[in-house]
């Protein structure tokens, strides 16, 4: 048996009494793994369960620290940790998920099954921890993906009733129902020696692969190369918004290859002249502004 741990769970309130996230803790301890739990309540509690975890992480020996939620919940736990600790200075731990959101778009970009919570927290558990990038736009740390624009707004507001009943479709069905709301995004993009400007319908900064309840936006995206992926789309002409909706919550990048703009790059500057909604993990961020960096192998994490 590998090496016993000792795993700090931070999770959803609204998973507390899941009879499957209580067997698979039950499960992991019974291989010899220590997992205290920690729950949240209401807003502020995850920030406050991540500092506690810190000041407890050596007395404690606290090998991992998982977040059972979604993306929003791994953002909260990972963002927390990097604001309490120094640029220079590495976390006490490693990072893992349970993988416990409507999409969980990290938890599937990196091959963990939702459907199998004692395989994702045995892996937690005792999968070797690997380096792994962060993201940061404007100081603020994302994981997963950064999105923008006009698919920011649909992906908030699709009924995740929806999403669990159509999935991808569900978005492209919320995209035609606002069509008339649509409105370009326009902006100057710079990035490394790249520069384009202009029109664009949504963005991507991709450190993960995925966003959206499935949408390949980056799915060349390495979480270990030290480098984010953009993928920007730029405005349709107005007849073919329809059509390039549907490729893109369908078929993700791969359905709109032709039509964008794609770097592998470390920085990236986003001026509007409209403040830009960017989602990060799912949390906004709204500015003209937008100075997104890459921080190469920041913390280490538990995956396969």
């Amino acid at each position: 048996m590998a090496e016993a741990t000792h795993m700090r769970l931070i999770l959803h309130g609204k998973a507390a009494a899941r009879d499957d996230v209580r067997a698979a803790v039950g499960a992991v301890r019974e291989r010899g793994h220590k997992v205290s739990v920690r729950v949240t309540w209401e807003a502020g509690d995850a920030q406050r369960l991540v500092r506690e975890a810190l000041l407890e992480a050596k007395p404690e020996k606290i090998d991992t620290l998982v977040a059972g939620g979604g993306d929003g919940t791994l953002n909260e736990v990972v963002s927390e940790a990097l604001a309490e600790l120094s640029e220079s200075q590495a976390a006490p731990f490693s990072f893992g998920l349970l993988p416990l959101g409507t999409a969980n778009d990290f938890a599937h970009g990196i091959g963990l099954d939702p459907g199998d919570l004692t395989g994702c927290l045995t892996m937690a558990a005792q999968t070797p921890a690997r380096a792994m990038d962060v993201g940061v736009v404007n100081g603020r740390a994302f994981v997963n993906v950064a999105t923008g624009g006009f698919g920011t707004k649909v992906t908030a507001e699709t009924d995740p009733t929806l999403k669990r009943l159509l999935g991808g479709a569900a978005y492209v069905f919320t995209g035609l129902n606002r069509f008339s709301e649509l409105s370009a995004c326009e902006g100057r993009i710079t990035a490394d020696d790249h520069h384009w400007e202009g029109r664009f319908l949504a963005l991507a900064i991709g450190n993960g692969r995925q966003a959206g309840g499935g949408v390949q936006l980056c799915p060349e995206a390495i979480l270990d190369d030290g480098l984010l992926d953009l993928t920007v789309i730029p405005y349709p002409e107005a007849d073919e918004v329809p059509e390039v909706l549907a490729q893109l919550f369908e078929k993700g990048q791969e359905g709109l290859k032709e039509k964008l703009v794609l770097w592998k790059v470390r920085g990236i500057l986003i001026e509007t002249k409209e403040p830009l909604q960017i989602n990060l993990d799912g949390e906004p961020v709204h500015d003209t502004r937008l100075e997104v960096a890459t921080l190469p192998g920041r913390i280490s994490f538990r995956r396969p």
